[in-house]
């Protein structure tokens, strides 16, 4: 009902007007004592007032275009006109069907015509507070709909940016994969070729299929960083090391779909590919007893020399877009964090809110 205007405002109607006739009668029967048959009376001229508020509508559904004092002269004019003609059915209807309380009061010819309009000043005040309340109702709703589609249109906004974020890194990787795969075939090394292309297949279908916006459980995060880490370990074989370290407590923890993935590819770009031997990378993820997931990503290389003024937010398109999604999806309740490994390496460490699916539902 409440987001029906129409079936609002009947209700509203009803009741409003309903409640008039019933304090209308408890005060005629408590000051004073009414005629026979006076019980049908107030729901009656409660009706006549109900059907004069629906004209009063129609004229103010036409005032959108006038100015604010325009507008307000003619909802004082509009209401008083209302009262008046709403006192002088309610006195017709009274002297006719109970003349003999017109007698009693001695009222006859132009006193008996001026009587039908006394009480005009409170009749106007019962349509004054009517429009009022109308108006001040509309523009509420009218407030309440412009706010809705503001939180409508911010919301769809950061769907926008973090659909934009996710898919942001499938161009960044596959350039270099489809690079590391021309470069087996020009070595005619086809069959590993065919191999990398094979798991690069399975990996992009995991990527369209998955939905960017939806919420993952860090097993199958690690899962869909294993289809990833397939395609590397065909270009490094043994040079890639690597090490999970993934707790119980942790591995239904709900996080962000494939936000581990640029990560460490960082690693690899950084720490793997520019060292003859390679090197390890080791993935840990834990709840902690405070409601925080903590997510790591470890490896020994070369690390960041503070000298050169890189600064430990990180530089990459990797490490930007993973802080950007973070701060989209979080606010201030996530930590985005890079740190030295003893005894040399990157550490890249991630703390956001501990969800699971009992908690959402």
């Amino acid at each position: 009902m409440l987001k029906d205007k129409r079936h609002l405002f009947w209700a509203l109607q009803f009741a409003g007007w309903s409640a008039w006739a019933m304090s209308f009668y408890l005060g005629v029967i408590m000051w004073a004592s009414p005629p026979d048959n006076y019980t049908w009376y107030p729901p009656f001229i409660a009706t006549i007032g109900m059907l004069l508020t629906l004209a009063l509508r129609m004229l103010y559904r036409h005032m959108c275009d006038m100015s604010l004092p325009r507008r307000i002269a003619a909802i004082v004019a509009g209401s008083y006109a209302a009262g008046l003609v709403w006192m002088s059915i309610r006195g017709t209807v009274f002297s006719t069907v109970f003349p003999d309380e017109v007698r009693d009061k001695g009222a006859e010819g132009v006193s008996m015509l001026l009587s039908h309009f006394e009480g005009a000043i409170s009749a106007f005040w019962v349509m004054f507070v009517w429009s009022t309340l109308y108006f001040g109702i509309k523009n509420y709703m009218l407030v309440q709909e412009e706010k809705q589609r503001s939180l409508a249109a911010l919301s769809m906004a950061h769907e926008a940016q973090l659909k934009m974020l996710r898919y942001q890194l499938n161009p960044h990787f596959l350039f270099n994969t489809l690079n590391a795969i021309s470069t087996l075939i020009l070595d005619k090394d086809n069959q590993l070729a065919n191999v990398m292309v094979t798991r690069l297949s399975r990996f992009l279908r995991y990527t369209l299929d998955n939905d960017p916006m939806a919420k993952v459980s860090v097993a199958e995060e690690v899962e869909a960083l294993r289809l990833y880490l397939d395609i590397e370990k065909v270009r490094f074989d043994d040079r890639l090391k690597l090490n999970f370290e993934i707790d119980d407590t942790a591995r239904d923890a709900l996080m962000p779909s494939l936000l581990l993935q640029p990560l460490v590819e960082n690693s690899i770009k950084y720490a793997i590919a520019k060292a003859i031997n390679g090197g390890t990378i080791t993935i840990r993820a834990c709840a902690r007893k405070d409601g925080v997931l903590c997510l790591n990503v470890i490896d020994d290389g070369p690390g960041i020399d503070l000298n050169l003024g890189l600064s430990r937010k990180g530089g990459s398109v990797g490490l930007a877009n993973c802080r950007d999604r973070l701060q989209v999806l979080y606010g201030d309740k996530q930590t985005f964090e890079l740190s030295d490994t003893d005894p040399h390496g990157l550490t890249i460490t991630i703390c956001i809110p501990l969800e699971t699916d009992s908690n959402l539902s």
